[in-house]
């Protein structure tokens, strides 16, 4: 009979043959943007979009390439955006994207490629729309597929201990939701997920333009308005100089260049804001007592591209009497989190596997 070490050396030839042939990949599928971390970095950060063409449905184009073509295309090419409300509204679509963006990973997938992912979805995602998330893995040819909620990868990515009993508010401002949640012993313990977020910013811009200036412009353009001259309150340190604007002129139909300020962008969001504001409220006012006092310790803690927007952590900290906090990078916590989920998915009971839905 062979000896045991000669069994314990076959197990690790196994292991480390099967690790080999593992791709092992997180992917914060978002409304506007997609990202993908391998080995611990950061390895596709692209829009969230494809381009088909109309007559023939094949894919010509994903992430940035696609995102070029957004309202520029004629009638043989549309762009979709496969997410709507951090959900999959297009399935097709969907499956298009994530292939395409694994495949602008470089790496050759082999025959015997055993593919591995962890994927961020909205708290508030029904059992539905979940399976929708895990179809989607597995036409992309996904052997493991696990499921882990925004804000609790936005803990970890932004370096919270979410096993500790101690509570944490993290309100995750993405591209089409806002995730707020209360987080303690690798647990959500209240949440708030409402579908007011970048999305829905970029939409107040449209239409405050159209209001106030008589000018159309693009979702494009009122990004690019977000981007430099975004703001959640008129009064704010170092403000950003007057914007360039170009659109359509609404009575003339000819293209014309107005300026925008922050305070005009501050007035076309102060609505949805306000209702970021009260979901936050509400999660506080559902905390119990004893996590209540450790946030009150502790603060809130912002991620996502919203929290980018300049001056809205003053805004929540004058709204609630609390400390707020913009986490390092908030565009990338959340696939940070989702990267630490994936190499410790044997540790994490919060993941979620189809087992389980």
């Amino acid at each position: 009979m062979p000896p045991l070490y000669f069994f314990q050396s076959l197990s690790s030839i196994y292991h480390e043959t099967f690790k080999f042939f593992t791709q092992e990949l997180a992917v914060d599928l978002g409304t506007a943007n997609t990202l993908i971390i391998q080995n611990d970095k950061v390895v596709v950060d692209e829009p969230s979009i494809v381009a088909i063409n109309r007559q023939t449905n094949e894919v010509i184009a994903v992430g940035n390439r696609a995102m070029q073509m957004h309202e520029k295309t004629h009638d043989n090419i549309k762009t979709v955006r496969p997410l709507k409300d951090g959900v999959i509204a297009d399935f097709q679509a969907a499956e298009a994207l994530i292939q395409g963006l694994i495949n602008m990973i470089g790496e050759k997938r082999r025959f015997f490629t055993h593919l591995k992912m962890v994927i961020c979805i909205p708290s508030g995602i029904t059992e539905v729309e979940k399976r929708a998330v895990f179809d989607s893995a597995d036409h992309v040819d996904s052997k493991e597929t696990y499921l882990i909620h925004e804000p609790m990868a936005a803990a970890l990515g932004i370096g919270l201990d979410v096993e500790e009993p101690i509570g944490h508010m993290v309100i995750d401002i993405g591209g089409g939701t806002t995730e707020i949640a209360v987080i303690a012993l690798s647990g959500i313990v209240t949440d708030q997920s409402i579908r007011i977020a970048g999305d829905e910013f970029t939409n107040d811009i449209i239409d405050y333009m159209k209001r106030k200036h008589n000018i159309l412009i693009g979702e494009r353009t009122a990004e690019q308005i977000k981007i430099h001259a975004g703001a959640a309150m008129a009064e704010i340190q170092d403000a950003p100089p007057k914007y360039a604007v170009n659109g359509r002129d609404l009575l003339t139909g000819i293209p014309k260049q107005v300026f925008t300020s922050h305070g005009e962008v501050a007035e076309a969001l102060d609505k949805s804001i306000a209702k970021i504001e009260e979901a936050i409220l509400k999660a506080l006012e559902d905390t119990p007592p004893e996590l209540s006092s450790d946030i009150f310790k502790t603060g809130l803690y912002l991620t996502g591209g919203g929290a980018l927007l300049r001056g809205l952590d003053v805004r929540i900290s004058l709204k609630t009497k609390l400390n707020v906090i913009i986490a390092d990078d908030p565009l990338r916590a959340v696939v940070r989190g989702t990267g630490m989920a994936l190499k410790n998915s044997h540790k994490f009971s919060f993941l979620i596997d189809r087992k389980s839905i």
